[in-house]
């Protein structure tokens, strides 16, 4: 598959709709995840939506993945038995961190990602600013004020991604203490923030564009 091309099916799959299981509402696919029976009827998480066979779609969140273990609705939308396991909420969560931080370990080779409090000041104020601004969760809130406020300032349309901790990306990105990191416009950009409103839904923060929302207990 050519990037032009890869790049447009990436772009279809952000604007497609699908119906979840649980609650039967028609939702965009950064809001779904799909899963899919292995072989042996066992129910994956398919974060990629790639797997083959009939996939099956469920709110990209802990509570309805819960849900459609518990009343067994994987069973009554593959009409046929199939074993989804208690762990499967957390075992979605994980590649979905696995996802983002593989990407943001790419971004950063190719030079799309720039790391820390003055680099990312810089590179908002300059003449390419970043698509996406990645902020650890359990950072500092003072740094991340400034940076939103400069984004604000010079009227930007970053979209912030604040689903990560600090030793997620530090690990994706072989730092210690990472806190502030922003992505240039291009395709890994949008599957950043694509992702980040996924795993939203497993956690406490979101990701949103222009500053930060609060957390919700």
């Amino acid at each position: 598959m050519t990037a032009v091309a890869k790049q447009l099916d990436e772009d279809a799959m952000m604007e497609r709709e699908r119906r979840d299981i649980v609650s039967g509402e028609v939702m965009p696919e950064n809001r779904l995840i799909r899963f899919a029976a292995a072989p042996d009827g066992t129910i994956v998480p398919d974060v990629a939506a790639k797997l083959p066979g009939r996939g099956m779609w469920v709110e990209a969140s802990r509570a309805a993945i819960t849900t459609a273990v518990e009343k067994k609705l994987f069973a009554r939308a593959a009409k046929t038995n199939v074993i989804a396991a208690s762990d499967l909420p957390a075992r979605t969560e994980i590649l979905l961190v696995a996802r983002m931080t593989g990407d943001l370990g790419m971004a950063r080779r190719s030079g799309a990602l720039v790391l820390g409090f003055d680099n990312v000041q810089r590179q908002l104020e300059g003449p390419k600013p970043p698509k996406a601004l990645v902020e650890a969760f359990d950072g500092s809130k003072d740094g991340k004020r400034k940076l939103y406020a400069a984004a604000h300032r010079l009227e930007l349309k970053c979209v912030v991604i604040e689903t990560l901790t600090s030793a997620e990306l530090g690990l994706a990105l072989g730092r210690e203490n990472v806190i502030h990191a922003a992505v240039q416009p291009g395709g890994l950009a949008d599957r950043l923030i694509f992702d980040a409103e996924r795993l939203s839904g497993f956690r406490a923060t979101r990701q949103s564009s222009g500053r930060p929302k609060e957390k919700h207990e």
